[in-house]
């Protein structure tokens, strides 16, 4: 009997620490990330959103404010992920910092590739989908300098040196 009662408490320690160093930091935690839209492919009711790595979301339904970008597509595409230039253009609009999203219409791939029209005229040409991020802060840098007050395209392919040309299309405002 008296081992059984020294035997008890021993398996209960055992246990106890079998749970604390062997599987309390192994448990298995349940997290959903829901993709945010970044673009639209289509119009009004018929719209469907696209994810920033160009995944289709189908099944996420598409807020009217603030309004996304649209791809140059008039459906989805049935696998559900976008592919070729549309893609490229789905990973730039993906890239483009929050502030600067309320700005952007459409995006298109143009002779120079990937272009973003501004809801204001002014297109920002981005050339490939890589180093999207620094482009997008070139294109800040010089959408908030107060001496450009107009251009018709701003030159992002090399993103220290941006380039802007033209006079044509007045620089969204300042919020």
């Amino acid at each position: 009997m008296r081992r059984r009662l020294i035997a008890a408490p021993a398996l209960v320690l055992v246990a106890v620490a079998a749970y604390w160093f062997l599987i309390r930091e192994r448990t298995v935690e349940a997290t959903l990330r829901v993709p945010r839209a970044t673009a639209t492919i289509g119009a009004g009711a018929d719209a469907v959103a696209v994810g920033p790595r160009g995944q289709v979301l189908a099944w996420l339904p598409v807020a009217e404010q603030p309004r996304l970008p649209s791809l140059p597509l008039v459906e989805a595409p049935q696998s559900g992920r976008l592919a070729g230039p549309v893609l490229m253009q789905a990973r730039v609009l993906g890239a483009a910092p929050p502030a600067l999203r309320p700005y952007l219409a459409s995006s298109y791939y143009g002779e120079s590739g990937v272009d973003v029209l501004l809801r204001s005229g002014v297109e920002l040409r981005f050339g490939e989908a890589s180093q999207a991020r620094a482009k997008w802060s070139a294109a800040a840098a010089v959408l908030a300098d107060p001496s450009v007050t107009a251009a018709d395209y701003v030159d992002l392919h090399a993103p220290g040196r941006p380039a802007v040309g033209g006079s044509g299309h007045t620089l969204p405002p300042l919020e």
